[in-house]
C-alpha cells in the first residue's frame, strides 16, 4: 500500500496494535485492515478452528435503535421477527431494496431498552441512511462510532474470556448481555462468523486497544486477520456481502428461507409489509415467475482453488452460472466454492464444470458447511 493510499484510509482503535504485531495492511472498506499476520493465513485459520482467534472487525457499523415503537418500526425494513426477539436474544436480519434484494445483512440484539444493530463496514453509512430516512421518525437511530469491535473466535474462546469477564460462559449462541472489565462497560454477544463457538464485544474505542492486548495475553488467543476470517466463514457457508448477496440477489434465490420466520411468510400474523414482500414471498411460495437461479455449494472433484467470478458450465459447455466465493479449504483440505447456477443444476451431487485459466475443473454440488458448525447452544 502506497503513502497516499494509507493517509486516505480510516483506522480503526486497533491500528498501532496490528503494526506492532507485523500485520501486512490493506485497504478493506475504506478501512487499512489487517489481511495476516507474520504465522499466515493457513496458521491463523488451524489456530482458530483448534484454539481462539481474536479478530478487529471495528470497521463494521453499530447503531442502537429506542423509543416504544422501534421494534415494529425496524420489523418494517425486513423480512423478520424483530416484534417476537426476547429480550437478550440475537437474531440475523436482511435489509431489503423495494424489489426484494439485499441492501445488507446484519445481526441485531434486543436489549430490553434498545435494539443494537451491527451492519457491514462497506455499507454501515448507506445502511444508517437508509434506517435513518425510513423509519427515522418512529424511533431514536443513534450511530454508534465511539466503539470498537472484537471477534474472539475458536473453541477455546470461552475459556480464555470467562478469566477476564466472569459469566460470559452462561451466555449460548445467539444470546447477549453488558458485561464489566475494567471498570468499562462491554455488550457481548455469543457469536460470531466463523462457524466455531466464539463472541462478539462490543468497547467503546478508549479501551479496545487495552482489551485486545489483554485477550491476547491469555495462552489460548492469537491475532487472526481477514485472510482467514474469509476462509473460516467460507468453510461454515456464510454469505460474504458483495460477493455472495448484494443489491442484485433476493434472499431466496440466496438460500437465505431460514431466516424469514414464519410469522413474517404468507399465512403468518404478521405477513409481508416489508420492501419488496410481494416479490420475495412470490418466490418463497413459488407464486411468481421461477426463480433463475439458487445459491449452492460446490467442490471442486480436483485440487484445483476455484475463485470468485469463474464461470460455471454444463457438459456442453453451457454457461450456467458463476462462483461468488472460492478457496482451498484449510480445514475442509479440497477446494470449496459458492455460486448461483440455474435452480435445475441445483440438486445436491450435480455434476458441472467450472473454467479455470482455460481448463474445465469438474464440480460437484455439496451440502454446506462444508466443516461442521460448532456453535455452542447449552
Amino acid at each position: 500500500m502506497s503513502t497516499t493510499e494509507e493517509q486516505q484510509l480510516l483506522h480503526t482503535p486497533l491500528h498501532a496494535l496490528h503494526l506492532e504485531l507485523g500485520a501486512r495492511m490493506v485497504p478493506f472498506a475504506g478501512y487499512s485492515m489487517p489481511v495476516q499476520y507474520p504465522a499466515g493465513l493457513m496458521a491463523e485459520h488451524h489456530h482458530t478452528r483448534q484454539s481462539a482467534g481474536l479478530f478487529d472487525v471495528s470497521h463494521m457499523g453499530q447503531l442502537s435503535l429506542s423509543g416504544p415503537d422501534a421494534a415494529a418500526a425496524f420489523e418494517t425494513l425486513m423480512p423478520v421477527d424483530v416484534i417476537g426477539l426476547a429480550v437478550n436474544k440475537q437474531r440475523y436480519g436482511l435489509l431489503l431494496t423495494d424489489e426484494g434484494t439485499i441492501i445488507d445483512d446484519l445481526m441485531f440484539v434486543n436489549r430490553g431498552d434498545n435494539i443494537f444493530v451491527i451492519v457491514n463496514g462497506a455499507c454501515k453509512a448507506g445502511d444508517i441512511a437508509h434506517i435513518q430516512q425510513r423509519i427515522g421518525s418512529r424511533c431514536v437511530v443513534t450511530p454508534m462510532p465511539e466503539r470498537g469491535l472484537l471477534a474472539l473466535q475458536g473453541p477455546k474462546a470461552v475459556e480464555a474470556l470467562k478469566r477476564l469477564v466472569p459469566g460470559v460462559e452462561k451466555l449460548v449462541f445467539m444470546t447477549g448481555s453488558r458485561f464489566e472489565w475494567q471498570g468499562v462497560e462491554l455488550f457481548i454477544t455469543r457469536s460470531g462468523y466463523t462457524g466455531e463457538d466464539g463472541f462478539e464485544i462490543s468497547v467503546h474505542e478508549s479501551r479496545a486497544d487495552a482489551l485486545a492486548r489483554a485477550l491476547l495475553a491469555e495462552p489460548e488467543v492469537k491475532p487472526i486477520g481477514l485472510g482467514a476470517r474469509n476462509s473460516l466463514r467460507l468453510e461454515a457457508g456464510l454469505c460474504l456481502y458483495g460477493n455472495d448477496i448484494d443489491t442484485t440477489t433476493t434472499p431466496v434465490e440466496a438460500g437465505l428461507n431460514w431466516a424469514m420466520q414464519k410469522v413474517r411468510r404468507t399465512g403468518g400474523e404478521r405477513a409481508g409489509g416489508f420492501p419488496g414482500s410481494g416479490k420475495v414471498l412470490g418466490q418463497l411460495d413459488g407464486t411468481t415467475v421461477p426463480l433463475v437461479r439458487k445459491r449452492v455449494g460446490l467442490v471442486a472433484l480436483e485440487r484445483v482453488p476455484v475463485r470468485d467470478h469463474t464461470e460455471l458450465q454444463d457438459g456442453n459447455g453451457q454457461r450456467i452460472g458463476e462462483v461468488t466465493s472460492g478457496l482451498l479449504g484449510p480445514s475442509a483440505d479440497k477446494p470449496v466454492a459458492m455460486g448461483y447456477v440455474a435452480p435445475e443444476f441445483a440438486a445436491l451431487g450435480t455434476r458441472m464444470q467450472a473454467i479455470v485459466r482455460g481448463k474445465a475443473v469438474p464440480m460437484e454440488v455439496s451440502a454446506m458447511p462444508f466443516v461442521p458448525n460448532r456453535y455452542w447452544r447449552g
